[in-house]
């Protein structure tokens, strides 16, 4: 499955958690799924939680992050000790 088909399955309804990212129209927001890999958790440990989730769902939770983050800059703040 490649990253288009895997980012069709993140979808928005602003009447679910306020529009924020689902998966696949479910009431599971795609940062639930990334906050539960950022503590720890496997692919396995998410997917026994919700039965209805497949892999290619986390998958496309990463997609979605990865899209979000992959142009991101950071410019460093410079401060002027002299001043």
């Amino acid at each position: 499955m490649n990253e288009k088909q895997l980012l069709e399955r993140i979808t928005v309804n602003p009447a679910i958690f306020g529009g924020k990212p689902i998966i696949r129209g479910h009431r599971l927001a795609v940062e639930h799924v990334l906050g539960m890999l950022a503590a720890g958790d496997d692919f396995e440990t998410v997917l026994e939680g919700y039965p209805w989730l497949e892999q290619e769902d986390i998958l496309a939770c990463l997609a979605y992050a990865h899209r979000l983050v992959e142009h991101e800059r950071v410019e460093p703040l410079i401060i002027n000790a002299a001043a």
